[in-house]
């Protein structure tokens, strides 16, 4: 009752409204969630974290608005109607169940997103994944950014924390070693969301899914598919094929997601353990393994 008494004076001290009710519903395990209704009629969603390091609400905001900022057709975010230290308020966005026309939809309006670019790759300013903080150092080079401010950080916490042994992280710094050879063909920054896996998707009921929860940076397209698909979301196939149709995708693109997926499953042990050290070990080997050293051809005597 006191948090939810707290939530509700972070939210008139935030909009100048009063609040009528405030309900807890579901959310993160970084966040409370609550619907809360104003007193002039409209319900708004708000996240809470008592004690939020400075700059947590703020930095969302910033990213949920430059995703929104992408253009016409691209992927939608509800509103911002403010924040404050502890708090983030939104629009409130009804949610439905996830059909194949919205992740079409969907697949379409982020395909525009990516296109829609960014200056560098990083950001102007540093940001968050889930609990840890994430460096957003603006680089010239994806393989240099990706190697430097989405690998390294966590691989270190995740070894310091005893969620990834030295076998792994070896494996994970020989794969570092050669990501320039690696990572495909060169592509521009995308406008990219940073963390999209299915449970930072709103399937609402208007038909317009909607993304929300970005680390939001310039990165590589890739990044965003392959969290989508690390995870698994409603009618991939579908969303993807829509993608695909607006900003075809680079050959060999599916043999790539691996080391896309390395980041997300680095933060994953070092904020819970469990099997994720192992498995960045395990993806890092087969990467390696199916991607051996082109020796030259000793000279003849």
């Amino acid at each position: 009752m006191a948090r939810q008494a707290s939530i509700a004076f972070h939210v008139e001290e935030v909009l100048n409204t009063p609040v009528i009710s405030t309900n807890p519903v579901a959310g993160g395990d970084v966040c409370i969630a609550t619907r809360v209704r104003l007193g002039d009629g409209r319900s708004v969603f708000v996240k809470a974290r008592p004690g939020a390091p400075a700059g947590f609400f703020a930095t969302e905001a910033r990213h949920l608005t430059w995703l929104a900022a992408a253009g016409e057709g691209a992927a939608l975010t509800p509103g911002v109607l403010g924040y404050d230290h502890e708090c983030l308020v939104l629009e409130w966005v009804e949610t439905g169940r996830p059909s194949a026309e919205a992740a079409e939809r969907l697949g379409r309006a982020l395909a525009v997103t990516h296109r829609s670019g960014a200056p560098a790759f990083g950001a102007a300013a540093e940001g968050f994944i889930g609990r840890l903080p994430q460096p957003n150092a603006p680089t010239d080079s994806w393989p240099e950014f990706y190697a430097r401010h989405r690998v390294e950080p966590y691989l270190r916490v995740a070894f310091n924390r005893g969620r990834l042994d030295a076998n792994e992280a070896n494996a994970i710094c020989a794969l570092l070693e050669r990501l320039e050879e690696l990572a495909g063909p060169s592509e521009p920054p995308a406008r990219i969301h940073g963390d999209l896996w299915s449970g930072n998707i709103i399937w609402a009921t208007d038909g317009q899914p909607r993304v929300v929860d970005p680390a939001a940076y310039g990165g590589h397209r890739e990044t965003d598919l392959a969290m989508l698909i690390l995870f698994g979301t409603p009618h991939l196939d579908r969303l993807l094929a829509a993608y695909d149709e607006v900003f075809p995708i680079a050959d060999g693109w599916r043999d790539r997601l691996a080391i896309h997926q390395l980041h997300p499953l680095l933060t994953h042990a070092a904020t819970y353990g469990g099997g994720y050290g192992a498995r960045a070990g395990r993806v890092a080997r087969d990467l390696l393994a199916r991607n051996p050293v082109q020796r030259p051809d000793p000279r003849p005597v």
